[in-house]
This record gives C-alpha cells, structure tokens and sequence, in this order.
C-alpha cells in the first residue's frame, strides 16, 4: 500500500507539487504529492527507489547517488559519505574521531570560526558538512521536479530523534543554501508513525528502526481525541524514545570489512592490503553485500578480482562468524527499547505490537535478540521498513501546504531533551548580607510536547540583566552519547532597556520582565521577544446617556431586566506553573500574573496535567502557551512593536453559565464593580550569544550559496554539452545509414548524395580530433549545419510518406460532400432548411478541389529528385476547408425545427357538446426510409439492404429520386428530408 492513510482528497489550492526526503546515513527517499498523484516515491535516474546519499565532487564535475558510489571505489578521496554524524559537530567532539576511523582516505580541517569541520578535497575545493547535504538536498530537489513535471520548492526533512539544536540548526541552513524552502524538519521515527498511522485505534506500538548509522525506539499511542472544530480525529503521540548513535548496518559492515583483510594479509602475507584506500573501498563494498546475503543464507563466498596488484581475493564467510564478530553490537540491541520504556514510564505488558523498521533490522540475529528483549510472539513485519519515513513525511508536507487537503491527522511530537533558564541573582541573608544565588527554570522537560510556547516572568529584576539557555538534566544519557551530545549551553541573553523601561513607568505596578520562547514544529528553540509589562487601575468613567437610551433602561426595568452587567477581568485566566516553582510563591505573585498570561487560555488544564507540579522556593514563574495560541501572540506581538504605550481592555470571561446559575448570578450582580486595569508593554532589547555551535554569518550563508549554485550552472553547462555532442553524433550516424536505404536513393541523385556523405565523413572525424574540446555553441552550430545541407533530402522523403494517407482522405470527404450536396438539393423549397448562399458555398469547395487531379497531374512530371509542387500542408489545407463546410451544413441540419403547417379541422356534436377530431382522409404515412434509419444507427444492415436503399433515393440515371407525398404532412415531409439528408452522408461513409 502507500501507506493507508496517506492519501489526498483532492482539492487544490495551487497546482504545486511538496516533497519530502528522507535523508538515512546511508541512502535517502524521496517522495512527491502533486494534483493527480496522491503520493509516490521518486525514482531516481537508474529507476530506482533509493538513492545513495554520496557525493563525488572532481575539478570539473559533480557526481550523485549511484555514479558518486562507482566513483568511491575508483577515487576514495573524492567521494564522501555518512557526513550527516559530522553536522553541528566541533571538530574534537568523538563523533569526528569517529569519522576519521572509518574513513581515513578524508582530509578534515577545522573552521577557526565556528570550531566545526570542513572536508578538504584540495586548496580550492573546501567544503562544510552543511554545504555538502545542500547539494544532496538540490539534487533531491532535481529529482523530484524531473519526476512531476513541475517545480518543488516546499518540502518535508527527516532528522534523526537525537538530532540536537545544532544539529537541527545546521538542516535548515544546508536547505537554505539548495533554496528549499523547509515545512518542517520532521523526526524520522514520527513520520515513521504517521505513516502508520491509518491502522489507528486504542493502541501503543513500539518501534524499532535500526538504519545503517543508528538505532532509534519509539513508543508511540493511538487514540482518537475530540476536538472542538472538527470533531473526533485521529491522534498519534510520542510517548517514550531510546536511541544508540553508533549502532547500526555500517558498524557491522566495518566488522566484516577488518575480517576480510584479515583474511586477505593471511593468503597474501608480503601484502598489506590497509595501505591501499581503493583495495579498502573494495572490501567494505563486499562487506555491505556480504551482509546482505548473509541475512538469508547460512554462509557465502566473498570475491573480488584483482583487489590488489591484479592480485583476486576469495574467502568463505559464514553467518556465525559474522554473529561472533558483531556479538556485542548484538547485545546493545535491547538499549534503546529498555530506554523508551522509561522515558514513556511504561512496562512492556502495556506494549501492543512491536513493529520493525530500517533496513539493518533484516539481520536474523537482532530480530532473535530483539524479539527476546520484548517478550513478543513475535514481531510486526507490516509496515515498508525503507519507505516508511518518506511516505510519513510526504504526507505531512501535504497536510502543510495550501495546495492540498488531507484527512487531519494531530501529531504530538515530543522533546527528548530538557532545556532550561539559569539566572543569578543578589537576595538578602537572614544576617541582611546579600548574596548572589544561581536559579534554574525548567523551560521544556524531557518529552515535553511541541510545538509549543513559553513564556517565563522575571519578576526581581529592576535593571538590565542577562540569563542562559541550557539543556537540562542528561543524566538518562551515556557517557558516549553525553560526549558526543556537545556543548551543554545554548544560549546567553543579555537584555538592554530594562532600567529605561522602570523608569518610564515608574507609576505603574511591574508586572515583571516576561520572555516569550517558541520551539517550532521543527524542534528548534528561538526566543521570539522580551517585554517589560506594567499595569495600573484607572478610573472608569461612565458616558451620558442619552434620553432615548434612559427610556430604554426604565421601560426594560420595569419587566425585570436593566440590571447591572458582570463584569469579568483577567484574573480568570490560568497561569502554568512550572516544575520548580515554589506554590507558595507563586500564590503570592499569581493574583497579579495571570492577568498578562492570556496566551494560556484554552489549553491550560491539558499543559498543567502533562507538566507536575513539585515545591521548590523560586521567586519567578514559567508560562506555557499551547500551539492554539500562536496565532495570538503573534498578533499581540505586531501590536506591542509600537513604541507608545498601549491600553488592553479586560477580556471576556468565556466560561458560559448554565441556566441554574441565576441564583448565583443575582448574587455576583450585587458585588461591587471590578475596577478597570490599563497593561502598557515595552520591547526590550535582545543580545543574543550562540554557545553551542556559531551560525553562519550572512556572508557566509551567502558566500555558501553562491558557491552552490555556481556548481550547478557549471553542471547544466556540462550536461547541456553533453546533450549537444550527442545529438550531433547520433545526427551524423542515423544520416550516413539513410544514405543507402531506398527511399533516400530514389529522391537524390548520386552527386548529391555524395557530397552530404563527405560533410558527415568531415564532421565525424571533426569530433573524433577536435570534438571534446569543442563548445556548446560549436556543437549546436555544426549540427545545424548538417540539418540544413540535408533539409531538401529529408522533406522530399517526408512528402513521399504523407501523400498516400493525405490524398486518400481528400478523395473520401470529396465523395461523401457531393452526395451531401445532392442530398440536400433534393429538399422541397417549401421545407428547404439551407439556403442558397450555404448550398452554393459547399458546391464551389467541391470544385475547388479538382485542383487536386491538376497538381498531382504536375507533380507526375517531374522528376523525383526535384521539389515537389504537390504539398502534404497544401492537401490538409484543402480538407479543413471541405470539411468546415460539410459540418457546419450537418449541425444546422441536426437541429433544425420543422416549419409548422396549418391542418383542416372538422367539429362534430357529440352528445350537444363541441369536439375537435382529425379527419379520417388524413393519415400520417411513415417514409420508406426509416428502416434504413434504423439499420444505419444500429450497424446492422448488410449490404444488399443498404443498396435498396439507396436506389430508393436515386434513380438510375443518379438523380434524387421524388420523395413521395400522397397522404404527407408537411411535418413528416420535413423530418423525412432531413433524415434523408443525414442518411446519405451516413451511407456514403460506407460505400465510397
């Protein structure tokens, strides 16, 4: 299937196609929802489903996928590969140890800026990691494009689970620099879900997707929630997650690559094949295949000939030998679900199904150890293990985009690492000493859901100040994962204005410093404003009201209304308080606060329940704002970038009161009125400073981009090249063979043949001594040169050829119009449904065309070689205007009206009353012809039938023969004309 639930419904906004790519460490997917295509992975140039994610990069020339592979064997050093481990990366982080192990044949320098790594291919070609998936991701793009016949510009990305902010970060600047404009980086293991997603029920699924760099456990719950807009909908939610980051088919292949030189150095002892980057490409190809078939056979032959010094290489594997080499990868395997259970504080007794997913679990052992480790019956196989992330992204970039509409579908992602605020701040001793305490706010906790909104109140603070965003505790981390995890800091913000700001307003109650932070759909973090909220109560001055108006209040008095309005502040919006955070405290300072938390309405209950409450004494407050209040703050946002203090009303209370609430109502109606309050916000500046991995500074995103897309004009001028040259020697090989075929030789003399051969002969050794240094436009200029000393040969052969069908169809629409014509002459005048004028019109396109019977007679005179005067365009041009004529005389025939004929009436008294009754002398007679009419539409007359016919309507000597009118009325004698008109052309397209 593709993907059960994974299908559009069909109305387009725009006829624009989205993508998505799945980017694995070893091959990506790439799949395309177009206007008349619901979904469909891309094929690639060879046709095939999956495409290596490899990049061969030479002086002059770029290759991918499939070709960049061959290129890997033949020139390691210019191919890479499994560069997505070194994104976001600092060059000492272990993960780039790591990569200089596996692949040593790679030079890898340090950006002095950034700290991160840049692939050395020589003094003029340096590139980033971030640069090198922006070519796979424009050539993804290519792909796709080429495969729906339109631009794609929107697409959806897949991110391992584990990806961190750099890591995040880093995507989104590589799909910047390829110009493609990214939906949403998507968690692979959550389109993986979504993909599933159409066997939705009551249910927790885990799975286990073991690729060929990592390992990831999801445990994932179905249900269906009720909404208010829409109803009941499907709802998939990430619960728990494990992961091991080096875990995977490459770690397995590297085993039985070390194996086989081992192998190789035992029968070649005076031979080091290590020493040799091409031979150690060969043996790791050979392993990846070895793997393979491993998988389903109990042992099989490596071989390779001429791996090194012409010398072949040939060993026998079996499967147990490869178990033992990788048996402790293989006691790893159950690291990652015991990991997901945890996170999702589940047991394995609440798990419903495990399902297998990632091309590495097809190896018989970590389906046996797997299968232990869960305690299943066995596992889900159910689901495409390779294309399952691509359809699940695909899916969401259609649910993104405004050119489609799909069957909604609520993904709740969730975050697997806590992020945090720390703050230091002076507070006073018992003995009145002041000292600096350092504070810790929880901002997102671990597998907190996104996307999502925060806002935190600094409420201490009367001057500018700075804070830092960090990750949480990691502790569920391993010291190698830790290590490889990178810089724990994220963030430093310094915040300028605060003191202004105070000082401004200083008759205004503070309401704190809040600090309004997003993390996206993509995962990534980014702090969107910081304000500075004060508060007052003002006066509220009723209006006069006007006489009408107080007549109105008495006479609606009278009946029991007119009584004072409630009215509600914003003290009944709900503020979140976060997970260190005193409740004590937070009583204190609540009262006040939850007048400017107005983002947390509508979603608080489900924020406070997911989110516990623990008692620690903490001075400020943290505010969850839920994705359905997005569109809200960012209303709110464009409002308070005005400098000048804005007033906010009260907001209405939205709990609505039940009919039995009157009493109670009566009661609050006696209460006092709630005085109004005025909110002025300031912006306060931001200095932000990156502490994890630097972003690329504009110049360098758009010396980046530059740099690619020089590329890619360098590689259309080459393919266009490439296209000319071949097309040329295709011209000169398909020329010089037509030469000797007949038709050619019959319409050219030998001279002329001759000397087309010389110029092909002249043209062909050209490109064999000077062609590949010629250019596009040299290319392009020789072959028009050929075309146009070939152009008379060609037309008079393509003459030739067209005439048969040409004069053919010319003599038959000559036939059935005159027989037309004679038809419809033969019309009374009294009924005559043409006119002149279009009866004499049709007749002088049928002289016309004797010009036919002259020009072929001219044509037959000259001799073959010369051009011909009897032209296909001409005949075709005859036959258009024949056949407008004939047409336009049948559909006013088809539906014209008969002329309507007074009739004799004779009354007869019946009973003293008047009747109205036709004569009996009158009787309609049908025309002989309607047989015929019959038979002609059902197709089943024979011949003889059809002849009798037609001596009915003419007579020997072919004219129409009189139509019979004794009894007739003129209606009948008026349908009978006009069936006979249309009878005739319907038979002569028969007999003629």
């Amino acid at each position: 299937t593709r993907g059960g639930l994974c299908w559009v419904l069909g109305r387009y906004i725009n006829a624009l196609a989205v993508m998505s790519v799945d980017l694995g460490s070893e091959s990506m997917k790439i799949a395309i929802v177009k206007p008349g295509v619901p979904m469909e992975i891309v094929l690639n140039k060879e046709s095939q489903r999956k495409t290596p994610v490899t990049v061969a990069l030479k002086e002059n020339e770029r290759l991918f996928g499939d070709s960049a592979m061959g290129m890997s064997i033949k020139n390691p050093k210019i191919a890479l590969r499994y560069f997505q481990d070194l994104l976001g990366k600092h060059i000492d982080n272990p993960q780039v140890t790591l990569y200089r192990w596996r692949f040593p044949q790679h030079e890898l320098v340090k950006d002095e800026r950034r700290q991160t790594v840049i692939f050395k291919l020589s003094h003029e070609m340096q590139y980033s990691p971030e640069e090198i998936l922006g070519m796979v991701l424009n050539y993804s793009r290519g792909l796709a494009e080429e495969f729906a016949e339109q631009p794609v510009k929107d697409a959806v990305i897949t991110v391992p689970v584990y990806f961190n902010q750099a890591e995040r970060r880093a995507v989104l600047h590589a799909a910047q620099m390829a110009d493609l404009k990214v939906l949403q980086l998507i968690n692979d293991n959550t389109a993986v879900a979504l993909n599933y997603g159409h066997r939705y029920m009551q249910l927790n699924i885990m799975f286990y997707d073991m690729g060929a760099g990592s390992t990831v456990c999801t445990i994932v719950t179905y249900q269906t929630v009720k909404t208010k807009d829409s109803g009941t909908q499907p709802q998939l939610q990430i619960r728990g997650v494990g992961f091991d980051r080096t875990l995977g088919g490459l770690e397995m292949e590297h085993r039985l690559r070390d194996y086989l030189v081992k192998l190789f150095n035992k029968q070649q002892p005076s031979k080091d094949v290590r020493q040799n980057l091409r031979a150690m490409a060969k043996l790791l190809k050979e392993a990846n295949r070895l793997k393979t078939i491993l998988s389903a056979n109990a042992d099989h032959v490596a071989q390779i000939e001429g791996l090194l010094d012409d010398m072949d290489f040939r060993a026998k594997v079996s499967r147990q030998e490869f178990e033992d080499l990788c048996s402790d990868l293989f006691q790893r395997v159950p690291g990652p679900v015991l990991q997901a259970l945890s996170s999702a504080e589940m047991n394995l007794d609440e798990i419903d199904q495990v399902i297998l997913v990632g091309g590495a679990t097809r190896v018989p052992k970590v389906q046996e150890t797997l299968l232990k480790a869960v305690g299943k019956d066995e596992l889900g196989k159910n689901i495409n293990a390779d294309e399952a992330a691509a359809m699940g992204a695909v899916y969401q970039a259609a649910a993104l985009s405004k050119a489609f509409k799909v069957k909604p579908f609520i993904v709740r992602d969730a975050a697997i690492f806590p992020i945090q605020v720390e703050f230091t701040r002076e507070v006073e001793e018992e003995d009145k000493s002041k000292s600096l305490k350092h504070n810790k706010r929880i901002l997102f906790q671990r597998m907190s859901p996104y996307p999502q909104r925060k806002v935190i109140t600094f409420n201490r603070y009367t001057d500018d100040f700075e804070f830092y965003v960090n990750y949480g505790d990691l502790a569920f981390l391993s010291q190698d994962d830790l290590q490889a995890f990178g810089s724990l800091n994220l963030t430093t913000v310094r915040l300028r204005g605060v003191g202004d700001s105070f000082r401004k307003h200083s008759d205004y109650e503070s309401k704190g410093i809040k600090a309004h932070f997003n993390m996206d759909e993509s995962g990534v973090l980014s702090l969107d404003r910081v304000e500075s909220v004060f508060e007052t109560v003002v006066e509220d001055k009723p209006e006069e009201e006007s006489t009408l108006t107080k007549l109105g209040n008495t006479i609606s008095s009278l009946f029991g209304g007119g009584g004072p309005t409630l009215e509600t502040g914003e003290n009944l919006t709900e503020t979140v308080q976060e997970e260190e955070e005193s409740q004590t405290e937070a009583g204190k300072e609540e009262q006040g606060e939850k007048q400017d938390q107005k983002e947390g309405e509508g979603t608080v209950s489900e924020e406070q329940g997911e989110e516990k409450q623990q008692p620690s004494p903490m001075q400020d407050k943290t505010e969850t704002v839920p994705p359905e209040a997005e569109r809200q703050e960012e209303k709110e946002e464009g409002e308070k970038t005005d400098p000048k203090e804005k007033e906010e009303s009260g907001k209405e209370e939205e709990m609505s009161k039940s009919p039995g609430d009157s009493t109670a109502t009566k009661m609050e109606e006696k209460k006092p009125k709630v005085p109004k309050k005025q909110k002025l916000v300031d912006e306060i500046s931001v200095e932000l400073d990156v502490r994890d991995v630097l972003d690329l500074l504009e110049e360098e995103l758009k010396s980046s981009v530059k740099k690619l897309q020089d590329l890619t004009v360098r590689d259309l001028e080459k393919e266009e090249r490439e296209k000319s040259a071949n097309s040329l020697e295709a011209f000169i090989f398909e020329t010089q063979d037509k030469l000797y075929q007949e038709e050619y030789q019959f319409v050219s003399t030998e001279e002329q043949r001759e000397e087309i051969s010389r110029k092909l002969s002249e043209a062909s050794n050209w490109m064999e001594e000077e062609g590949y240094r010629a250019t596009t436009k040299e290319l392009k200029e020789k072959l028009s040169e050929l075309k146009k000393l070939c152009r008379s040969l060609f037309f008079r052969v393509e003459e030739r050829r067209k005439w048969p069908d040409r004069l053919n169809a010319l003599e038959n629409l000559l036939n059935h119009s005159s027989i037309f014509l004679k038809g419809a002459r033969m019309i009374p005048e009294a009924d005559q449904i043409f006119t002149e004028v279009e009866l004499s019109t049709l007749e002088k396109a049928i002289n016309e065309t004797t010009w036919k019977n002259e020009t072929l007679a001219e044509q037959n005179k000259l001799p073959p070689t010369e051009k011909p005067t009897l032209l296909s365009k001409d005949i075709e041009l005859k036959i258009a205007a024949l056949d407008r004529e004939v047409q336009y005389l049948l559909n006013k025939a088809k539906f014209a009206k008969p002329r309507p004929k007074k009739e004799k009436n004779t009354t007869k008294t019946d009973s003293g009353k008047n009747a109205t009754a036709p004569p009996d002398s009158e009787k309609v007679i049908p025309p002989k012809e309607e047989k015929g009419e019959g038979e002609a539409h059902s197709g089943q007359a024979s011949a003889p039938q059809k002849e009798i016919v037609m001596r009915e309507i003419f007579d020997k000597s072919g004219k129409a023969a009189d139509p019979p009118n004794q009894g007739i009325t003129g209606e009948s004698l008026v349908k009978s004309s006009m069936f006979q008109v249309l009878l005739l052309y319907l038979l002569s397209l028969t007999f003629v």
